[in-house]
């Protein structure tokens, strides 16, 4: 019944899409002005409580509990599992935003800064790293504990996001109405999540290949590209999680630590460390500002237009990392899952904001690439392609990065359909994989959206469409949070000696 249901809704969804495009492009942008005014608010108190519940539960009552039970080891070694939860996490995306998301803000700073002037520079090479940083993993992680805690300690035998919910409505809640609901929720924002990744990511890669091979830029290239990523990642979702998608993340995380380490020795090294320090320190002084800022009096719209879209972004994909990383997390314990999935998270996106970004950021002050020129032109994609074609001994910089971002996609979009064909798997105990089938078909259909978004046009477009699916998302998630502590009461109180 899922399985049904959610390719109808798919395909109801994106047919009227590609034959109407410039009316959908209306209707989704006008759906995101009405949630993000009214219920931006909750998006941003979700993220702070998210933050405030990890950091009780690693350090809390509950931290050495073991998932799979007190004398399980590992699945997988502690590089791999880091390096799966991380391509899963971020895909192309990161490599999208890391170079030119500063420019936006540099245009339209926070707090009513100046644009251009130093302050907002410097607030611009900051922002980025906040809404890919800890508050933006804790969202992750919080789902990844409330599936992961159940589905392990329980024993509950179906991987699905309504396992997270057996502890407030019993363990056959999967089964019942309210559970189908919630895992079909669970596929269309991954659909959502993920096809907001490759939406943006495709014309990236696309601008790339054109500047490399002098090829034209167009929406037949965008296809291609597209089916490319496709048949990359069925093919690594086909190999199954030891020797595809744990083989493919660890190939593009050692792939990506090469390509991050030229561009900080060839590129401007001591304007990357400088701006890179000061970033950290604004981030860690006003920590809680950040967070908290609404931008009540000026409403300047850049909460809505950036933060909330980022929380939404996460909070779309975060039922999908919980399926994913519960499923390669067995034998580690609550403290190891939530201090290596926030702070390694953290870390390798900081990583690439601070040298990409700030590369990017050098080349525009010193007039070798216009990037913000391009970027307020409509052309960010183009922006990309031009700064990494600016970096030296090509066009070897502009193939690993095209490489780079395809294995990217295909590691996001391998673990989102290994996710979906567990949730649509009517039975799957803890160690057994969905048909192989089952993964390759939603490898295919994942590619089904991110066309029709690139034919629709625009980022608002994108950032609609994940806005509008995260929404039920939010507010299935306090249920969740709620589940998940009783859970761990009712553990407790039965076997208070117990840390299994």
């Amino acid at each position: 019944m899922l399985f049904t249901a959610s390719l109808a809704l798919i395909l109801l969804v994106c047919i009227p899409m590609f034959l109407a495009p410039e009316r959908s492009g209306e209707l989704v942008t006008g759906l995101y002005d009405r949630i993000a005014v009214n219920f931006g608010v909750l998006y941003q108190w979700a993220t702070i409580a998210s933050v405030v519940i990890l950091a009780y539960l690693a350090f809390g009552r509950y931290a050495q509990r073991r998932l799979g039970g007190a004398d399980r080891s590992p699945d997988f070694s502690g590089a791999s599992w880091m390096a799966m939860l991380f391509c899963a996490g971020i895909g192309a995306g990161l490599l999208y935003w890391s170079v030119i998301e500063w420019s936006s803000y540099l245009q339209s700073p926070p707090f009513g800064l100046t644009p251009e002037s130093t302050p907002a520079r410097e607030w611009a090479a900051t922002y980025g790293i906040f809404h890919w940083g800890p508050s933006a993993w804790c969202l992750y992680c919080l789902f990844t504990v409330a599936i992961a805690y159940p589905y392990y300690q329980r024993k509950i035998p179906f991987l699905r996001f309504s396992t997270s919910l057996t502890g407030l409505f019993g363990d056959q809640v999967v089964h019942k109405p309210l559970g189908r609901v919630v895992d079909f929720v669970f596929i269309i924002a991954l659909v959502g999540g993920t096809g907001t990744s490759l939406a943006l990511a495709t014309p990236m890669t696309a601008a790339c290949i054109s500047m490399l091979f002098g090829i034209t830029e167009s929406f037949t290239l965008d296809v291609c590209v597209v089916g490319v990523s496709v048949v990359l990642f069925a093919t690594s979702v086909y190999l199954g999680l030891d020797k595809g998608i744990k083989r493919f993340s660890d190939v593009n995380v050692a792939l990506a630590a090469v390509f991050a380490l030229f561009v900080l020795i060839v590129g401007p090294t001591l304007f990357v460390v400088k701006m890179g320090t000061n970033s950290l320190g604004l981030l860690l002084a006003d920590f809680v500002r950040i967070n908290t800022w609404t931008d009540p009096v000026l409403e300047s719209r850049f909460v809505e237009d950036w933060t909330i879209f980022y929380w939404a972004w996460w909070l779309a994909y975060a039922p999908f990392m919980g399926v994913f990383v519960t499923r390669i997390s067995r034998g580690r314990t609550l403290q190891q899952l939530i201090l290596g999935m926030v702070g390694f998270g953290s870390l390798g996106c900081a990583v690439f904001f601070i040298i990409l970004g700030n590369t990017a950021m050098w080349m525009d002050m010193q007039g070798l690439v216009g990037v913000g020129e391009l970027v307020s032109a409509g052309k960010s994609d183009t922006a990309i392609a031009e700064v990494i074609a600016a970096l030296p001994w090509q066009p070897l910089p502009l193939l690993a990065f095209i490489v780079m971002a395809l294995v990217f996609v295909a590691t996001t979009y391998d673990s989102g359909s290994y996710a979906i064909a567990a949730v649509a798997t009517r039975y799957l105990p803890a160690g057994i994989n969905p048909h192989r089938w089952h993964r390759v078909f939603w490898a295919f259909g994942l590619g089904l959206l991110p066309v029709v978004l690139i034919f629709v046009g625009g980022l608002k477009a994108v950032q609609s469409a994940v806005l509008v699916v995260s929404l039920p998302v939010l507010f299935i998630g306090v249920f969740m949070t709620v589940s998940l502590f009783r859970s761990l009461r009712d553990d407790t109180a039965a076997d208070p000696k117990s840390r299994s």
